[in-house]
């Protein structure tokens, strides 16, 4: 499989799908610090005109994790509602944007469409798409979701707080918690990305997150993004 593109006189090739989809993500320090983020804006700008010439069965059959490996793969890979994928596996993953953000593409037709993509095609769309992209895309579907709160109602938008600490500082993380709050953050979820995630830094992250909430009695929810 060829990947390979061609800006401002400078050829850009990809080892593999995989490559692609990382690369033309937008810039994180993450991806920086594990080593597969583009090298500059140029290579980002490339690996998204490979991505937009992808088609949806190319991306099916080249998951992040092979289907092999990872049962997560095989969970979504398998509940794929197959009439629906054979109708739209020929498309490009640019195809699939302009569809999503069509006037005459409405919830429902993007409710059903959505029984036949993968994880690696919704990923690989969403890098196509400004922010304004995705808001307009969103907007045609209604999805909403109650633990302490509601949220996903018309005409209301919900905030995550996120207070991460370089060293998981549990003082710095409340005061950031504070700070956020003070900003009206916080209603959609208290949500910690770790630097380390051993049970013990997460168990007191936890702990000290649901206190605040408790405390303070606010309705939303904590969550600490552990792997």
């Amino acid at each position: 499989m060829l990947l390979r593109s061609k800006l401002f006189g400078t050829t850009y090739e990809f080892a593999s799908v995989k490559e692609v989809l990382a690369k033309a993500n937008e810039e994180k320090s993450g991806d920086r610090q594990a080593g597969i983020a583009a090298d500059s804006v140029a290579e980002r700008v490339a690996a998204r005109y490979v991505l937009a010439e992808l088609d949806l069965q190319t991306l099916r059959e080249n998951p992040a994790v092979p289907y092999e490996d990872d049962e997560v793969t095989r969970v979504i890979d398998d509940g794929v509602n197959e009439a629906i994928f054979r109708e739209i596996r020929g498309w490009k993953v640019g195809d699939l944007r302009e569809w999503l953000l069509a006037d005459t593409t409405d919830g429902d037709m993007v409710s059903r469409v959505s029984k036949g993509l993968t994880a690696e095609m919704v990923a690989a769309v969403t890098k196509l798409m400004s922010n304004l992209d995705l808001v307009l895309g969103a907007k045609k579907i209604r999805i909403t979701a109650h633990c302490n709160n509601t949220i996903g109602l018309p005409g209301t938008l919900a905030s995550r707080n996120q207070p991460n600490h370089p060293t998981d500082s549990v003082e710095g993380i409340r005061a950031s918690i504070y700070e956020g709050l003070s900003l009206g953050s916080g209603d959609s979820v208290i949500g910690i990305n770790p630097s380390d995630d051993s049970t013990g830094s997460v168990a007191r992250l936890l702990e000290m997150t649901q206190e605040v909430i408790d405390r303070w009695e606010i309705p939303t929810q904590n969550c600490v993004l552990a792997h």
